[in-house]
């Protein structure tokens, strides 16, 4: 397996695009984006837990709960989220796409993201398609991935070659989140590309085990989404026999999946909103992995240890607090804690007890932009990593005023 250019485009069969359509009033910032894949393909999702999910969430589950779609449409700037007409709005899209490019409205999958509870005009979406279709490129990932973009700061895309049965295949993807992340899938906007040959039931059962340990596992500030999905596409272009049932090549897909949710997981992390680091939170020891998982999520979303890493503060208390309240079931008399960047790693506590350590050599370690919180509770075999960033002062500027 191998990390190549392309994105969403870098599987056969698949183009993309992204315009400024005029949701959003600045000019120069895509507001509409589009994937296409030449022929049908199977799809997958799995969607927000929040209550209050937006229209296109809706609509797409409906387009495929035949397992099967051809495009993606999504905008930017506005949730479509908590609207009267939401849903009409949202099957207007598909329409609008499917008529322009002449395949079929329930093939399309829809999204949108930005504010909440603000009215969506379809005029602007209308008015965009045609220039949207027509700059549909196979170097159009780039272009995709900044349509999709709110508060993010970073494109977020990658793409790997791996192999199945004897053939050669490819899986990328693109992704936006910066706030309004939290644990509890879905969590942000994730689209993902293939040409393997994989049975909708399959891609379902990859991407729902995947999500457990990658996106499920990503914490900004503690809000979950109340749009946010992540889909896959495969369209067995690369002409691997057909994924039908767990094995080898069942196997294979899964790790490709895998490396390209995990990588686009640290990418919405470090990325979070205001974000000057990223934190990587590694448990091990657990009794098991559920355990695992809580103690992990518990301490990458402590707004207290968040804002120790944000200056570069080695108060290790609040890491062993955090576990504290997490409701593991933890010896926290046999909790270790230690500090890692470029510069090195630091112990600062052994059994739950604190343990001298260098000052100078900690704030060094925690000045690097990637953090690893590192922590064993015990001799157990559960494992698990959570990701998460720093709380700035930026965060509260950029949501202070967010809407307005």
């Amino acid at each position: 397996m191998k990390t190549i250019n392309g994105g969403v485009c870098a599987a056969k069969g698949f183009s993309a695009n992204g315009v400024h359509c005029g949701i959003r009033k600045n000019r120069t910032k895509r507001d509409l984006a589009l994937i296409y894949s030449e022929v049908p393909a199977t799809a997958a999702a799995v969607y927000t837990t929040n209550l209050v999910k937006g229209a296109p969430l809706t609509v797409t589950k409906s387009h495929i709960a035949d397992g099967y779609a051809q495009a993606v449409i999504c905008n930017s700037g506005n949730a479509n989220t908590c609207n009267a007409n939401g849903i009409e709005i949202a099957e207007q899209m598909s329409e609008l796409l499917a008529k322009e490019m002449g395949i079929k409205a329930s093939d399309v999958v829809v999204a949108s993201t930005g504010v909440i509870g603000q009215p969506l005009d379809i005029e602007p979406i209308k008015n965009g398609i045609p220039a949207l279709v027509a700059g549909l490129s196979k170097d159009g990932t780039d272009a995709a991935a900044e349509g999709i973009m709110t508060t993010d700061v970073a494109k977020k895309e990658i793409a790997v070659e791996f192999t199945v049965g004897g053939k050669t295949c490819h899986i990328g993807g693109i992704a936006k989140g910066s706030g309004m992340i939290h644990p509890n899938m879905a969590t942000m906007l994730v689209f993902i590309t293939t040409d393997a040959a994989i049975s909708a039931e399959m891609l379902q059962k990859a991407l729902s085990s995947d999500i457990k340990d990658t996106f499920n596992m990503v914490s900004v500030d503690g809000d979950t989404s109340t749009n946010d999905m992540v889909t896959v596409l495969a369209n067995g272009m690369a002409g691997n026999a057909e994924i039908t049932s767990e094995g080898e090549d069942f196997s294979e897909f899964m790790k490709a999946l895998n490396t390209v949710t995990v990588y686009l997981c640290r990418m919405i992390a470090g990325d979070g909103e205001g974000a000057t680091k990223l934190l990587e939170c590694k448990v091990s020891g657990a009794k098991d992995v559920a355990t695992a998982k809580t103690v992990a999520k518990s301490v990458i979303c402590s707004s207290l240890l968040k804002a120790a890493m944000f200056g570069a503060d080695a108060n290790w208390g609040r890491v062993l607090c955090a576990i504290g309240y997490s409701g593991a079931d933890v010896d926290v008399n046999a909790v270790d804690v230690s500090f890692k960047s470029v510069k090195g790693e630091i112990t600062v506590c052994v059994n739950g007890a604190g343990v001298e350590f260098s000052e100078e050599k900690a704030k060094e370690i925690l000045l690097e932009r990637d953090i690893e919180i590192i922590i064993s509770v015990g001799d157990g075999e559960g494992t698990a990593t959570a990701w998460g960033c720093d709380l700035t002062y930026d965060y509260v500027k950029i949501n202070g005023d967010y809407r307005t």
